[in-house]
């Protein structure tokens, strides 16, 4: 299944130039090595999930707009995640606070189309 995810997990995105620390606001309550445990609800664009650097998505309309500008030189602009939904799959056997725990196995899409994945869950002890 995988192992459990926690704050400062380490996210990547296809299309950014950066990686970035999941934040856990969803529980406080459940701890894995010292850390928040974080649940699917930690998605929430600025609040759990910073940007990426900068996007190269032409599906971003900043980029695309900027891209045009530049007579389609691709323009890659800051990046601020549209985060489509929560983390999948859910992980109904562990709840954190009544919330399902997220896994390193999980990812999320932005609807810039890039699919965030978890590359390190931030600790090594706990597995599903």
């Amino acid at each position: 299944m995988g192992l459990i995810v926690v704050a400062g997990a380490l996210l990547m995105c296809p299309f950014g130039t950066a990686s970035a620390n999941l934040s856990v606001t969803s529980q406080s309550v459940v701890l894995a090595e010292g850390k928040p445990v974080a649940t699917i609800q930690d998605a929430a664009p600025g609040a759990n999930i910073p940007g990426f650097g900068m996007c190269s998505s032409l599906a971003n309309p900043q980029v695309a707009s900027a891209t045009a500008a530049a007579l389609g030189v691709l323009t890659p602009q800051p990046c601020i995640p549209a985060v489509a939904g929560t983390w999948i799959p859910a992980q109904a056997v562990c709840l954190a606070d009544g919330k399902p725990c997220l896994t390193s196995d999980a990812a999320v899409m932005c609807s810039y189309g890039g699919k965030l994945s978890i590359v390190d869950a931030g600790q090594k002890t706990v597995i599903l």
